[in-house]
């Protein structure tokens, strides 16, 4: 393992911007200070004023495997999300087969341990059938407990509501939850199919997945968790109607947290005419003025995290009719450029911004020595030129589908480097594959 130090960064961390060096020894941070002297043990970055910034920590993202390999896996996902900024990843449970058995999430950490470039945790699947296995989970061997309340596939829909009840008030860790009524979009689909037939146009997306259904569930969500007492968070708000469902100000104390995803900071139902099902995802990209309500609720803290929902699907898959074309998009290479353009265009601090994808998902999670630069802390950082234009173009996609919604779209800052437990995984142009990432820990 190498030994760096960084000079001349700029560090937005904790709320502010300050000019100063970092070691990394060890994998971690051994000190952060002005005009660290040079040991002969370490190899020097000058960083030029670019941003030192705490690596993202991505709390959703769904990377395939088992079973979906020819869609991605641990190993290639992975170091996309590292070449965009991403050192750590909560990996979602709806592979093949679920996870949602002790054993089945045991497996994930020995196939990412094996193929990771990134660090990672894995959430437990709730169903309407194994609420005793949610019942044992150890707190620290998950990230959390994942409830599909809303349209999921296979035996991951929790609809019946004694064993949602009992979910949330016998879960012994974070449950976090995608809310969706699904009787709501049936309804929903079946006018649909009356009016269109076989044909109906994707720009139907958010009224079939619909504001109702969505505030409906997340509704329904923060009553369970008020009653019982459960740690709640609501994964990617898309609408404006749900947010007065949270409220503003910091993470810290709330039992109930928001979290919302780059691609409704970016795109707004114009933009379905031309991406067409490559933004077909759930919940749906809605109106304009849901996504200005969005970057508001970032802003004042009433969406506490930004995240991903990282879904990759294969361009012929996404190629076909709207009914049987998938919903997801792969976001992480892309994912902190695209957050990062709000700072650039003053609608949220930069200082914000870092806090949304780094210090919060840390606090929420209970992320052990992670998501802050601190001495003492593990050594994943992320190093931004904020000065250097970067265009998306297909030829430079990591993740297995080979494709990203952001092609042709030019960001105004680039990710020069990032470093994985003090071992720099990405130097703006390569991989190194020989580095693995760390099953995440935490303070539970």
């Amino acid at each position: 393992m190498k030994n760096w130090l960084i000079r001349n960064a700029e560090l937005v961390n904790e709320g502010s911007r300050r000019v100063a060096d970092v070691r990394l020894r060890g994998g971690r941070i051994e000190a952060i200070a002005s005009d660290l002297a040079a040991r002969s043990d370490e190899t020097v970055v000058d960083a030029a004023g670019r941003w030192l910034l705490p690596g993202m920590i991505d709390d959703q993202v769904h990377f395939r495997e088992p079973g979906l390999e020819h869609k991605a896996d641990f190993a290639t996902e992975s170091r996309a999300a590292v070449a965009g900024g991403i050192t750590s990843f909560m990996e979602m449970p709806n592979s093949k087969p679920t996870t949602t058995t002790l054993e089945a999430l045991e497996d994930k950490y020995a196939r990412a341990a094996a193929k990771s470039v990134a660090n990672h945790a894995f959430y437990l699947g709730a169903t309407n059938d194994n609420l005793e296995v949610i019942r044992a989970l150890d707190p620290r061997a998950a990230c959390g407990i994942k409830i599909f309340m809303g349209a999921s596939t296979g035996n991951m829909l929790v609809d019946n509501p004694a064993t949602l009840d009992a979910i949330f008030r016998d879960a012994p860790t974070i449950v976090v939850t995608h809310c969706e009524d699904t009787p709501t979009i049936e309804a929903n689909l079946a006018k649909e199919r009356e009016r269109y037939g076989d044909a109906i146009p994707v720009e139907r997306h958010p009224y079939i997945r619909s504001r109702e259904a969505c505030l409906k569930s997340s509704t329904l969500a923060v009553e369970l968790a008020r009653r019982h007492g459960t740690r709640l968070h609501i994964l990617h708000v898309t609408t404006a109607d749900e947010l007065a469902l949270f409220a503003p100000g910091p993470l810290r104390g709330k039992r109930i947290t928001a979290e919302t995803c780059v691609h409704f900071l970016q795109f707004s139902e114009r933009d379905y005419p031309t991406l067409g099902n490559q933004i077909k995802c759930n919940p749906a990209i809605k109106s304009e003025s849901d996504r200005v309500a969005i970057v508001a609720a970032l802003r004042e803290g009433r969406i506490d995290v930004l995240a991903t929902d990282h879904a990759p699907h294969t361009l012929a898959e996404k190629a076909l009719p709207y009914e049987q074309a998938p919903s997801g998009l792969p976001l992480v290479q892309f994912a902190l450029q695209c957050a990062l353009e709000q700072a650039f265009e003053g609608t949220i601090p930069l200082e914000r911004v870092v806090e949304s994808l780094t210090h919060a998902p840390a606090e929420l999670f209970q992320v052990k020595e992670r998501g802050y630069l601190r001495e003492g802390y593990f050594a994943d950082l992320v190093l931004v030129d904020p000065h250097r234009p970067h265009t998306v173009a297909r030829e430079e996609v990591l993740s297995r589908c080979g494709w990203s919604p952001f092609e042709g779209r030019t960001f105004r800052s680039s990710i020069a480097a990032t470093w994985v437990n003090g071992q720099r995984v990405w130097d703006g142009r390569h991989i190194d594959d020989t580095v693995r990432g760390l099953r995440l820990e935490f303070d539970r």
